[in-house]
């Protein structure tokens, strides 16, 4: 079943059936000020936290998910009749009742016909503000006059503090004002405290939010939850509109609310447009001089053009025209703003993440680099250095790092028992793509602090980080899992050694050595490569099984994931590590990934291991308290994909690498999306596999490692157009059924336009490489010959 449709010339993702199987949902605002909407406008709306600093309330795990949310209500106030210009909350039947959402970059346009009425809302965070916009046009498209009635409608929380708001009610009930002060709503929390703008954390501080109506004359007011909805009625039928009044009513404690009334008279055909402006801040000060400066219509257009052309021009770091146009709309747009959103908020506010990950998770957010570097090195670069001063001298890991209440040089260490093993590791896979992307190598001497104590250039950050491992080992010379590797259910302790990391780990030595070598480090570059020869070799003592890699030995000696091993005896990430690392054979390479082809492939994705987990320990493999299908419990954990697709073009299969990259792509389930269940233009974190009732059922949208891996995957070994310091690499690894494909690549400063051609219908294999009319030896385009106009002609053979 399809509800929409992808407009890659509007980079929009058209919804044209409200009654979706999910909410699905889209990101306003930046990093500062963000917020959340779905297609029926629910969600909620956040500043630096989505923890501490959220001020539109949501309730998780609801029904519906997304409710409340952003509402307008209309009212013909002849007929009685209400509906909202979104299809929820009142719910229409959808035989009376149109619905088209548009979700663009971090912008949403709703609109609703209904009655002889037609809306149309965009909602939209201005570039660099600290408000929303809610910009309504109501046209009369019936033959005769309509008299209505507009309420707005939106649920402050009684605390920014998520768990103050939605727990401690015996506090929160009692702390909330709400009242009209010069034609804005002034919602105030803690009133009788001040302002402690220097530290966002303290909840011992009065907060203050403001909304404003412009369009049509205020007739009346709401910010008492209870007085607006009703005490026992709901968001689809509030007692203020189905009265067709508000009752200037103020919060005084229990919930606040926003609401505004104002009564438009059309004429056929004639339209009225309304403009809603919620904000933080004093009403009286921020809010009254926001208003006058923004509250007009044509502020609203402009800064609207501004905020798409701004996240549009990031998008034109790279373009793609393939035979598969779903891969395209994701390339074009969804893959790398699905990554932008990740980047920008780690794993802290969706719809299902609560706010419980304050913060920036560590290693997520480093992975999360790789899927914005070509469209925003300097963002990628400020990242890569937050997230270094959150290293430890000893070379771990702080677990979250708080932008908003970070102190390199004095943050305490987590104790010995808290660090997790793989944290520091992904910056061999970071690092040297930001400096390849930008050819800024400077970066490697840059020196910064760490987060406990003492400081060191970048290079001495990354020496730090493999010290840890190799200082970490366990009796057969492999890295410990500590609390946990990447996968946090594994926990193997200080004893029980992880495979995971070790192929991380010898992936990051030969990454330090090349790096030290072109820095003029030889001793450094052969203490690195001295080191991986020998974590190689115990590698290849204890851990190949003849047909796949094990997984991890145990604390007692426990090797999981032999042919002996009834449980988890298949693993994906070793096997598709083993190939990236460059530590397995070829041949064991070739074997191993027969077996995840034969052992761990679905229609819909790569489980992560196989059998589930049903009698293995808890001690160990905590993935044991999910159902079985699911999660790290032999699911589709999404995450990992992208490891599958690069582990298969390095070993030249591009058939099936690219079915692998469908078969988790969201696009791909558009016209099936009953089975995703979930958006199809955005990644999810997990999966159902087949083993589980509900096979591709996906979950946890939005914020997810897949959506990094997923876009740097398909761009640098899919298409293989792969930045390096020299130059810019072309090595495709493409399905053979392909005739071809063009890319223009920003690089540099420098434009591409790259015409690939595979008349052999091949996967790998560039047999002519042309720039400019100039014939280059290999696939490595040099950056000092590079134009600032480039022509580039591919041939595979």
């Amino acid at each position: 079943m399809q509800y929409g449709y992808f407009d890659d010339k509007a980079r929009e993702y058209v919804i044209t059936r409200p009654d979706t199987p999910a909410s699905w949902s889209n990101y306003l605002g930046s990093t500062e000020y963000g917020a959340i909407i779905t297609n029926n406008a629910g969600g909620y709306s956040f500043y630096q936290s989505a923890a501490q600093g959220r001020f539109l309330r949501l309730r998780f795990n609801s029904i519906p998910m997304d409710q409340p949310g952003r509402y307008i209500y209309l009212r013909d106030r002849d007929s009685g009749d209400y509906w909202s210009t979104s299809w929820q909350p009142v719910g229409k039947p959808l035989k009376e009742y149109k619905s088209t959402c548009r979700h663009g970059t971090a912008y949403t346009v709703i609109e609703s016909d209904y009655a002889g009425i037609n809306s149309q809302t965009t909602y939209f965070v201005p570039l660099g503000q600290l408000f929303e916009y809610w910009w309504v046009r109501i046209t009369n498209t019936s033959d005769r006059p309509r008299k209505l009635s507009a309420f707005t409608y939106c649920e402050f929380s009684n605390n920014w503090d998520t768990s103050q708001d939605l727990v401690n009610l015996q506090y929160s009930l009692f702390i909330v004002k709400g009242e009209m002060r010069d034609n804005l709503l002034r919602i105030a929390i803690n009133d009788n405290l001040t302002v402690d703008a220097s530290n966002f954390i303290n909840n011992d501080q009065s907060r203050h939010s403001w909304m404003a109506l412009l369009g049509a004359p205020i007739v009346g007011f709401d910010t008492d939850r209870t007085s607006f909805l009703g005490t026992y009625r709901s968001y689809h039928n509030p007692l203020a509109v189905e009265r067709g009044l508000c009752s200037n009513s103020k919060a005084y404690g229990d919930n606040a609310c926003g609401s505004f009334q104002a009564d438009l008279d059309l004429a056929p055909g004639e339209s009225r447009d309304l403009l809603v402006m919620l904000g933080i801040g004093e009403s009286g000060s921020f809010g009254k001089c926001t208003v006058e400066e923004f509250g007009s219509v044509s502020r609203a257009e402009k800064e609207l053009q501004t905020l798409k052309s701004t996240l549009h021009s990031r998008l034109e770091s790279l373009k793609v025209e393939t035979p598969d146009p779903e891969f395209n709309s994701m390339m074009n747009v969804w893959a790398p703003y699905n990554s932008q959103v990740s980047f920008n908020w780690s794993r802290s506010a969706s719809l299902v993440y609560n706010g419980e990950r304050n913060g920036l998770g560590f290693r997520d957010s480093v992975q999360d680099v790789l899927g914005i570097l070509a469209a925003d090195p300097e963002a990628a670069r400020s990242r890569l250095e937050l997230m270094l001063t959150g290293q430890v001298a000893c070379g771990g890991a702080i677990p979250v790092i708080k932008p908003f209440d970070h102190h390199p040089g004095s943050e305490p260490a987590p104790a010995d028992e808290h660090f997790r093993s793989d944290d520091c590791l992904w910056f061999f896979n970071a690092i040297p793509v930001y400096v390849a992307e930008t050819g800024d190598e400077a970066f490697y001497r840059k020196i910064l602090p760490y987060a406990d104590h003492g400081e060191a250039t970048v290079l001495g950050h990354l020496r730090r980080a493999l010290e840890f491992n190799l200082e970490r080992t366990g009796r057969h010379g492999l890295p410990c899992g500590l609390e946990a590797d990447w996968n946090d259910c594994l926990k193997l302790g200080y004893h029980g050694e992880s495979l995971f990391v070790a192929f991380q780990l010898s992936m990051g030595l030969a990454v330090y050595a090349e790096v030290a070598g072109r820095l003029g480090l030889p001793a450094e570059a052969e203490w690195a490569r001295k080191q991986r020869e020998v974590l190689n070799t115990s590698i290849q003592k204890h851990c190949w099984d003849g047909e796949w890699f094990i997984w991890a030995i145990g604390e007692d000696g426990t090797v999981y994931g032999t042919k002996d091993f009834a449980e988890g005896q298949v693993y994906l990430n070793t096997q598709v590590w083993s190939v990236i690392s460059g530590a397995a054979t070829p041949e064991q390479a070739e074997k191993a990934m027969q077996t995840v082809k034969d052992r761990l492939a679905t229609p819909y994705g790569l489980m992560l291991s196989a059998p589930p987990f049903i009698k293995t320990s808890i001690d160990v493999m905590r993935a044991v308290l999910f159902n079985p299908g699911i999660k790290e419990n032999a699911g589709i954990f999404n995450h990992t994909q992208g490891w599958g697709v690069m582990a298969e073009c390095l070993l030249g299969h591009g058939d099936r690498a690219y079915e692998y990259y469908r078969a988790f792509m969201p696009a791909a389930y558009n016209d099936r999306a009953e089975v995703r269940q979930c958006e199809p233009y955005v990644q999810a974190q997990t999966t159902y596999a087949g083993i589980s009732p509900r096979p591709g059922n996906a979950r946890t949208t939005w914020l997810t490692g897949a959506a990094a891996w997923a876009y740097f995957s398909a761009t640098h070994y899919l298409l293989g157009i792969r930045p390096e310091i020299d130059g810019l690499r072309i090595d495709p690894c493409i399905p053979s059924t392909w005739p071809g494909f063009k890319v223009i690549r920003q690089f540099r400063g420098k434009r591409l336009e790259i015409v690939v051609s595979n008349p052999n219908h091949v996967c790998r294999g560039v047999t002519s490489l042309v720039l400019n009319g100039e014939t280059m030896e290999g696939s490595l385009l040099p950056i000092q010959l590079l134009k600032n106009e480039n022509r580039v002609t591919v041939t595979l053979g």
